[in-house]
């Protein structure tokens, strides 16, 4: 049975960092991600990473602030989360497929139950 699990949400004051993990059981992903999701709102595209060579791809809204990393002899991602603002509380998600690559932000197969992330001012 192929899983992904989150980790690391919380409550935070704006300016803080968090570190969100996300690790994969049943198989292995050529590309794994995150996405994020607030009440009523469509789910928003993160960040990505594939997994064999390391690319990255970010949404404008989070370049320079977010930082995805890999830990592939765990099968698991992370995202460090720097300079938190209010507006970034949101349910994240993590999620995972085949391929090819990080760069294409849509066709995720596989998606984890998500961590809450709430940032107070």
């Amino acid at each position: 049975q192929v899983q992904l699990v989150e980790s690391g949400g919380g409550m935070v004051q704006a300016g803080d960092s968090l570190r969100l993990t996300c690790v994969g059981a049943g198989r292995t992903f050529g590309v794994m991600g995150w996405f994020r999701q607030a009440p009523g709102k469509e789910r928003e595209f993160v960040a990505a990473i594939t997994m064999s060579d390391g690319s990255t791809k970010y949404a404008n809204s989070v370049e320079g602030r977010f930082i995805i990393s890999r830990d592939n002899a765990k099968n698991a991602i992370n995202l460090q989360i720097t300079k938190l603002k209010p507006e970034d509380s949101d349910i994240y998600s993590c999620a995972a497929k085949i391929g090819p690559n990080a760069y294409i932000t849509t066709n995720y197969l596989y998606w984890g139950q998500g961590t809450q992330v709430t940032v107070s001012s």
